[in-house]
């Protein structure tokens, strides 16, 4: 059922431990030592230990330096871990760096660890029961398992935050592994206990030097980060648009490789805004990189949501999945990795909802709440725009994250499925504590950092990974590399954002890697163009959405759906709502 992640071989192990059987899987894409020295599952020598790992250990090759007394059988980053593990256990999760879905077992002492790397960027799923335990990288393993109860309380929280974060799914009983947690299980009883926690340490540093020291500083950790992520026996793409971000990531990557990286970039029929073909194609001109592109239109836009919602598995709002899926496609007819430049938004404070936090930061109290009505009157029909101003006037931290990124009000949530939503709240301020926000002067920091642990993670990163690997293709994300962004988290915030101004240092350390061409282009965010799709197409939409005869029908109300419909229609810009409640359609057809 995943064997899309791995088509190269497949390893199944069946272990007694203790009073309890214990059954492995994995698939395996070939990417790092293509030899049977890296086949998974994978045992240690003395038989105690074993491990099954999906990702990439970047700082593999340093860890072995502390694992004198082991004789390696081949160069895989699975190998290194397995021993790493052995001798550290949950201690050694802090040092690595990399992406990953690990589960480690110790058959001496009968417990394991599951555990996911501290930005997300590969989803882990879990269900447990009395005697059983049962995880994979995706819930359609796993599904069968389930008592498939929807959880009305999730639903609301995913109307608010538009993604289900961790550790919660829409169903009751399926678990997904927190980022930057581990979940230690204990088969040594018949019935299976587990504990949830946290393994990484927040870190205090604070960059002292000047902006021009740090730009320098950066441009060494960025490039330490790209080549790290080069780490591969076969050929490495890139994923191109248009913007800074890709163009930084293919210029440095290009410069280690001896061979033309292939570069790949997806746009869409007509002459909408959002069209990054032709910037693209320019960027790979200027930067010597081989570029191919695909075209999509609506076509048929409406079977390509129902074949990207069952490979998300999670419905989700944001509308960039469905070019994403052409893009992957793509990809992988060339190659099984890419780099992409995907991560810079959150610690670098790209997306315009920290210029509003920046606002909050910087007018006094008084002077918000009644300017804060006056704009609204102006912005009525700007969906966006209204959520940012709303959220303006919240003087709690928590209160006010949840606001900017709510696409429902709980009023509207209350209507559509009968309940109010009470989960996110807490949910934002376990992540609050858990990084000790309090401690970070500025509240568009303290945004940003809970940005790069949540939404990231469970919504676009997951996305990314599912997509990506539907076509056996990786996805790495050079500028989420943890020293990376260790660094960026220990600069001061003017260094990153002003009003105004994104992402400062990124583009000033861009000056010395990428043509200012390219850098001086406006932004253009990768989304489909669904606000437009969605009022030409809507009757197709409303006979979907309205049916009294579908399984969304029984959780939502007709009348409240018909409300955001209409307001499309009258020039509400609700594309979000309506993607997401599309999504919400067929993952309920489905399950």
């Amino acid at each position: 059922m995943i064997s899309h992640r791995g088509p190269d071989s497949c390893g199944l192990e069946l272990f007694s431990s203790g009073t309890n059987e214990v059954f492995l899987g994995h698939r395996r894409l070939s990417i790092l030592d293509l030899s049977e020295a890296g086949h998974q599952p994978m045992i240690s020598d003395c038989g105690d230990y074993c491990i099954i790992f999906n990702g990439e250990i970047y700082n593999h090759e340093e860890l072995r330096t502390h694992l004198q007394n082991v004789k390696f059988r081949g160069h895989s980053d699975t190998e290194t871990l397995l021993y790493y593990l052995k001798d550290r256990w949950v201690d050694g999760l802090c040092d690595l760096n990399g992406v990953f879905a690990l589960a480690f077992f110790d058959f001496k002492t009968n417990k394991a660890l599951i555990a996911r790397d501290p930005h997300g960027v590969k989803p882990l799923y879990y269900i447990q029961q009395r005697n059983s335990f049962l995880f994979s990288s995706e819930i359609r393993a796993i599904e069968k398992f389930s008592e498939k109860k929807v959880s009305k309380e999730n639903l609301a929280t995913l109307l608010t935050l538009r993604y289900n974060p961790s550790p919660y799914t829409l169903f009751e009983d399926v678990k997904k592994v927190r980022p930057g947690h581990n979940v230690l299980i204990d088969f040594s009883q018949s019935n299976i206990s587990i504990v949830h926690s946290s393994y990484v340490k927040n870190s205090t540093d604070k960059y002292k030097g000047s902006f021009h020291s740090a730009v320098g500083d950066f441009s060494r950790e960025l490039e330490a980060a790209v080549n790290r992520q080069l780490m591969s026996d076969v050929e490495v793409g890139v994923l191109l648009s248009g913007g800074v971000d890709s163009a930084v990531v293919a210029a440095l990557a290009q410069k280690q490789l001896n061979y033309k990286m292939k570069a790949f970039t997806v746009g869409f029929k007509g002459q909408d805004e959002n069209n990054e073909i032709d910037d693209a194609a320019r960027s790979a001109e200027l930067l010597g990189l081989d570029h191919h592109y695909v075209k999509i239109g609506f076509d048929d836009f409406i079977g390509t949501l129902k074949k990207c919602n069952s490979i998300v598995e999670e419905p989700i709002a944001t509308t960039s999945h469905i070019p994403m899926y052409f893009l992957s496609e793509l990809a992988s007819q060339h190659v099984k990795v890419v780099l992409s430049g995907q991560g810079a938004d959150e610690p670098l404070g790209g997306y315009t909802r920290y210029q509003g936090e920046y606002l909050h930061h910087l007018l006094p109290k008084f002077l918000l709440k009644g300017g804060v009505s006056f704009l609204k009157l102006l912005a009525f029909k700007n969906e966006s725009l209204n959520r940012g101003l709303s959220s303006l006037a919240e003087h709690n931290d928590v209160t006010r994250f949840i606001k900017a990124y709510s696409i429902f009000s709980n009023e509207e949530i209350l209507k559509l499925i009968g309940i109010s939503e009470n989960r996110a709240s807490t949910l934002v301020d376990y992540l609050y504590n858990s990084l000790d926000c309090k401690n970070i002067c500025n509240s568009v920091a303290r945004m940003m950092k809970i940005d790069a642990r949540a939404n990231l993670s469970d919504d676009l990163l997951m996305y990314s990974d599912k997509i990506t690997m539907n076509f056996s293709l990786e996805n790495r994300v050079p500028l989420l590399d943890l020293d990376l962004v260790r660094f960026i988290e220990s600069l001061p915030l003017k260094y990153r954002i002003k009003l105004g101004k994104r992402k400062i240092i990124l583009k000033e350390a861009a000056k010395n890697i990428i043509p200012t061409e390219i850098i001086n282009r406006p932004k253009k965010g990768f989304k489909s163009p669904t606000d437009i799709w969605f009022k030409t197409n809507i009757e197709e939409i409303k006979e979907l959405l309205l049916s009294s005869k579908s399984e969304f029908s029984s959780f939502f109300s007709q009348k409240a759906v018909k409300v955001i419909l209409d307001k499309h229609v009258a020039g509400y810009n609700k594309e979000k709502q309506i993607f997401l409640l599309l999504s919400l359609y067929f993952w309920f057809q489905k399950y």
